[in-house]
């Protein structure tokens, strides 16, 4: 489906400050700048640095600068999750009243599958050992969870088979499912244009928000950027920084993987005069269905 027309329409990017960005998430944040403006709508910028061991010193601000070099020009202050805590730890003792989560005592070893994907409930009726726990939010084994992508179309995921998500770590840090969810109602955001490598977290998400009795934004999952080979490419040979001296270029290489090519004359505009082009032919019909951007070692920009 294309963007309607709304003022009250609301996008985001947030990125984590864990390095620098890198075409895959170039992509991702010019299709969510786009679709914002294409609508009319307000398009925030919001840095999940809660994870502080990951945070490099001083990637917040280059990101910043990128994005401004590439013409991502945002609406309102930046938000970073790390001054949003007490938010976090207000919805968490919300769900913790109404018997919605769990101590786990499982470390990642222990456990069969990803601590994020597929937990099997060991700790359900309470921690099996001593030591730290993480909080998990609880999930009914019938629980199913339907809803209409604006790319990937009709999505239906079986909670059970996910698991239960974990929602404080057990370091004390809050998850990002928790975070991300308590973030985007507090902001009014309408619209979420972000990676198809998100598309489970969704599920998990929708599900929070219905037990915390937040408003559901619409999705939209972008086709993730991979290699040839099928590896993602936030960890591949081509995930190497962006450079804002190269911002006409690289910013109509990610406009041709989301299948609006700039004509010849326009690839080395100003990233403004890209950017408005791209708005105005905007149209996420051109790759509805598609989970993958593939990329070899070069990218045609005809």
């Amino acid at each position: 489906m294309g963007t309607p027309s709304r003022s009250s329409y609301v996008g985001r990017f947030a990125p984590s400050p864990t390095g620098s960005l890198h075409l895959g998430s170039l992509v991702a944040a010019v299709g969510s700048f786009v679709d914002a403006r294409k609508a009319g709508g307000r398009w925030l910028v919001r840095m999940e640095d809660l994870d502080t061991a990951r945070v490099v010193p001083g990637c917040s601000d280059e990101i910043l600068r990128t994005l401004e070099a590439f013409g991502l020009c945002w609406d309102g202050e930046v938000e970073y999750q790390s001054r949003r805590t007490a938010a976090y730890a207000e919805a968490l003792e919300s769900l913790r009243a109404r018997n919605l989560t769990f101590e786990c005592s499982c470390s990642r070893r222990e456990l069969t599958h990803n601590s994020d994907t597929g937990y099997l409930g060991t700790c359900r009726a309470g921690p099996t050992s001593r030591g730290p726990t993480a909080t998990r939010f609880r999930i009914e084994a019938s629980a199913m969870v339907d809803f209409e992508d604006r790319v990937q179309g009709t999505c239906r995921y079986e909670l059970g088979a996910l698991g239960d998500p974990i929602i404080r770590r057990r370091d004390g840090a809050f998850a990002y499912q928790l975070a991300v969810v308590v973030d985007d109602a507090a902001q009014s955001v309408s619209d979420i244009v972000r990676g198809a490598d998100l598309l489970e977290s969704t599920a998990w998400q929708l599900q929070i928000q219905q037990a915390l009795r937040l408003p559901r934004p619409l999705y939209g999952h972008l086709p993730l950027v991979v290699e040839s080979k099928r590896g993602k490419l936030a960890k591949s040979r081509r995930s190497l920084a962006i450079e804002p001296a190269l911002a006409s270029s690289q910013l109509s290489e990610a406009l041709c993987l989301l299948r609006h090519n700039p004509p010849p004359e326009a690839q080395q505009a100003p990233p403004a005069v890209l950017l408005e082009w791209a708005i105005g032919q905007w149209n996420l019909d051109r790759f509805h269905g598609i989970r993958e951007f593939v990329v070899g070692t070069q990218i045609s920009l005809v």
